[in-house]
């Protein structure tokens, strides 16, 4: 039984414990705000852009001058993985999801005879990979999103990407991330970036619309595989910052609902060991009293 000591130690740790962890998840609270919005308005230019080089695409692929972005080498044989996670824990099961959905696709890939890299954004994807594939990791960007997330260090990870795509060290490349749904909902996220995947029926110019009209037919000028050069670099650049800003939110929101759990938890804990210690001293005091009457009664 432990004695008052160790118990009045506990529960002063443990009101230590639940001070910081309520002083997080104010902290996160105060940063998901702005995470949420920058995530909710780097959406409609991406999906935009998606769509609209999906459409423009659809009467290029397959063509002698399509771009090499659009068109890829030709082989399916080496996957490059670009895994996003957060630089910090204390954010509960959100990078081990986004941990495991990647070893999922590992294992598939490798199933398949397939050669894969690893490109870690974020320290916890390099921690948590690093135990079962090591050697497949091939570098890590940590020093981002200290305060936010900027469009220069989404930038920066792109051109490594295009920088290795040119150096013909990938075929494949497949962008993991979490989407930021809500602060208790994230969704492990995976997006081809290269080469650009052309959705069925885009090259069908017969295609009606929504409202029951045939499709327009454009005219570009310069030409659609001039345009695509142009936009597929700035389409994997744009993509790149959407997964890092809607990640960054996904932390933050996990953070501030797993601080909010602990507060909780440390409030009930020490509920019962104030209870355990009002329990403990009371006894010991009857005890002192029991041993006081009864040395009284025998003098």
């Amino acid at each position: 039984m432990p004695s008052l000591k160790d118990l009045r130690s506990r529960i002063s740790s443990v009101k230590s414990t639940r001070k910081i962890t309520s002083a997080m998840k104010m902290v996160a609270a105060s940063r998901l705000r702005k995470a949420q919005e920058a995530a909710e308005s780097s959406r409609p230019f991406a999906e935009r852009m998606d769509r609209m080089l999906g459409t423009l695409a659809g009467s290029v692929v397959g063509l002698p001058g399509a771009p090499r972005l659009l068109a890829g080498t030709g082989e399916t044989q080496r996957h490059l993985l670009v895994v996003v996670s957060s630089n910090r824990g204390l954010c509960g099961g959100l990078n081990s999801n986004i941990a495991r959905n990647a070893r999922v696709l590992i294992r598939e890939l490798q199933a398949d005879g397939k050669d894969v890299q690893i490109l870690c954004v974020g320290r916890k994807a390099r921690d948590l990979l690093k135990r079962d594939h090591q050697k497949l990791i091939i570098d890590t960007f940590e020093d981002w999103g200290r305060r936010t997330v900027s469009y220069g260090e989404a930038e920066q990870v792109a051109q490594r990407v295009l920088d290795m795509f040119d150096d013909d060290q990938f075929d494949v490349c497949t962008l993991i991330y979490n989407r930021f749904r809500s602060a208790i909902s994230q969704i492990p996220t995976r997006q081809q970036l290269i080469p650009f995947p052309v959705p069925s029926g885009a090259n069908d110019n017969e295609a009606d619309t929504a409202g029951g009209e045939p499709a327009a037919i454009y005219e570009f000028e310069p030409s659609e595989e001039g345009i695509l050069a142009d936009l597929l670099p700035l389409n994997v650049k744009t993509q790149v910052f959407r997964a890092m800003t809607e990640n960054y939110a996904s932390e933050q929101g996990a953070r501030m609902t797993a601080m909010d759990n602990a507060t909780r938890n440390a409030g009930d804990m020490l509920g019962d060991l104030t209870l355990q210690y009002n329990r403990t001293r009371q006894a010991m005091i009857t005890k002192e009293l029991i041993e006081i009457i009864s040395g009284a009664e025998a003098l």
